[in-house]
């Protein structure tokens, strides 16, 4: 099922993000992962793409099985940056063939000193890619936002304008980048309708449960922490238990409040962690 028509229902939605293992022969455990979060009937399941080869096919291979096995909408994502024009086409060719219909189509982060981007051998932009992926036709694409602002945007107005293009080369929907304020979030939805985006934007809501992967994330991501996030991180960053509990809270809040302020959607970030997934769910079990 396509993605933009389950986001037309009157329902609201909660999904999942996982990603593939670095090594193929950890790849059953990220299966029944997979198998576990989607006895918690996800609208979607999305599988991130790994840098390399290796990665990349497991990302197709995890997501025929979210999508054949367990009987869930998959949403695959595919970059440019570690992968040619002509491999993308592999890659693409054996999504459909796997019966797989929804995309989130991606530039990537740039491996600094590892490779030249962009080359000619390689999509430049996300909006270059959704091209490409539009002239297929059997295709739901997705896309990405950053409610901040993209970390190499000269300007939230100019990142906006960037994401207009992403609808006019076929993008169907978005999903944001991590934000721990959502007033941020607010705003941004604020200037994406008065710009006339009309594509929804599902914000994406990371638990923060080990205060040591916020920031290779926040970096990445260009997002900034509150300041009760911090104090939350500082107070509790030692005590492994506490940070569990206080990252599911946080999670929950955020959560809450969205949903408190007619937002139709939500995307975790499990971390192929399936027992903070379920833990979240459960505690907003009856706002959606």
């Amino acid at each position: 099922m396509y993605i933009k028509d389950i986001l037309k229902t009157d329902k609201n939605t909660f999904s999942f993000e996982i990603f593939p293992p670095k090594v193929t022969s950890k790849i059953d455990s990220v299966l029944h992962t997979a198998q576990t979060l989607s006895k918690y009937q996800p609208d979607f399941i999305s599988v991130t793409y790994g840098a390399g080869g290796g990665t990349s096919k497991n990302t197709a291979k995890i997501a025929s099985f979210i999508e054949n096995g367990c009987q869930i909408p998959a949403l695959a994502h595919v970059t440019c940056v570690s992968s040619t024009k002509e491999e993308i086409a592999t890659v693409l060719d054996h999504l459909k063939l796997m019966g797989i219909q929804n995309i989130l189509a991606l530039r990537g982060d740039i491996p600094e000193g590892k490779i030249e981007f962009p080359n000619p051998l390689h999509y430049k932009y996300a909006t270059d890619l959704m091209k490409e992926i539009k002239t297929r036709g059997d295709f739901c694409i997705g896309g990405a936002c950053y409610p901040e602002g993209h970390p190499e945007s000269t300007s939230k107005e100019a990142d906006i304008e960037h994401l207009k293009r992403k609808e006019d080369m076929g993008c169907d929907f978005l999903i944001t980048q991590m934000f721990f304020d959502n007033e941020m979030f607010y705003r941004f939805i604020d200037k994406t309708q008065k710009y006339g985006l009309a594509i929804p934007a599902i914000p994406g809501i990371m638990p923060v449960i080990n205060a040591k992967q916020i920031q290779r994330s926040c970096k990445l991501s260009g997002a900034t922490l509150t300041r009760k996030f911090q104090r939350m991180i500082d107070k509790y960053q030692h005590n492994p238990d506490a940070m569990r509990q206080a990252g599911i809270a946080y999670a929950t809040e955020q959560i809450t409040d969205l949903f408190s302020n007619d937002v139709r959607g939500i995307h975790l970030y499990t971390m192929n962690n399936p027992d903070i997934a379920a833990a979240i769910k459960q505690n907003i079990s009856y706002l959606y």
